[in-house]
């Protein structure tokens, strides 16, 4: 991470992937992450690292993501799923090809913010919540998500992951496999360890 010591230089970059709603919301997201990292004991400084490149794609066009997919060997179900998935995936490849980022928690942090896993780490998960409740974010629900990250990450994150599939279903939209992976381990870890607080 030395290689961004320029948080400066850093920001400028990543301020022309994007459109000026996209990149107060990233802004948001590093935020957001850096405080559920301190809160929950993941390293501030990933977190905060992850949460400004975690949309480091989402403003690309969609042929150009596509291509670094399949240069890249991502799975049939990502490239025929839903489009808004890809940026995750892509960002982790880009920002490690042209960025020089290597850290693999910083790297699976951005994968991962969208669609969630089964297993997810600590950053993981303090990311892709991040992404969620960021000040900027406003859609029913996002109180609730706050309110609950406050005290519980992981049933914030269930909470989180269950909300986006409802919106799906309700849209008839599909759900990728990680994120309902996602959930039923978040779900099955509650019961193991007696049920989320609050």
């Amino acid at each position: 991470m030395n290689e961004w010591s320029n948080r400066e230089e850093l920001l400028a970059l990543v301020r022309a992937q994007m459109h000026d709603k996209r990149y107060e919301h990233t802004l948001g997201v590093a935020k957001s992450a850096k405080e559920l990292a301190v809160r929950y004991g993941a390293d501030p400084a990933k977190a905060e690292l992850a949460g400004y490149l975690h949309d480091y794609c989402k403003c690309w066009p969609v042929d150009k993501m596509f291509e670094i997919l399949v240069r890249h060997d991502m799975p049939t179900d990502l490239l025929e799923g839903e489009k808004e998935l890809w940026h995750a995936f892509a960002g982790a490849i880009v920002i490690q090809t042209d960025l020089g980022i290597t850290d693999p928690d910083i790297l699976q942090a951005v994968r991962y913010h969208t669609t969630g896993r089964a297993g997810m780490t600590l950053l993981e998960k303090v990311v892709c919540v991040a992404d969620y409740i960021e000040p900027n974010r406003n859609f029913p629900g996002v109180e609730q998500i706050r309110q609950q990250a406050e005290k519980d990450l992981d049933a914030a994150l269930a909470l989180a992951l269950g909300s986006t599939m409802h919106f799906l279903i309700e849209k008839q939209k599909t759900v990728f496999p990680l994120t309902l992976l996602a959930y039923n381990d978040l779900i099955s870890r509650k019961g193991r360890v007696g049920g989320f607080n609050g």
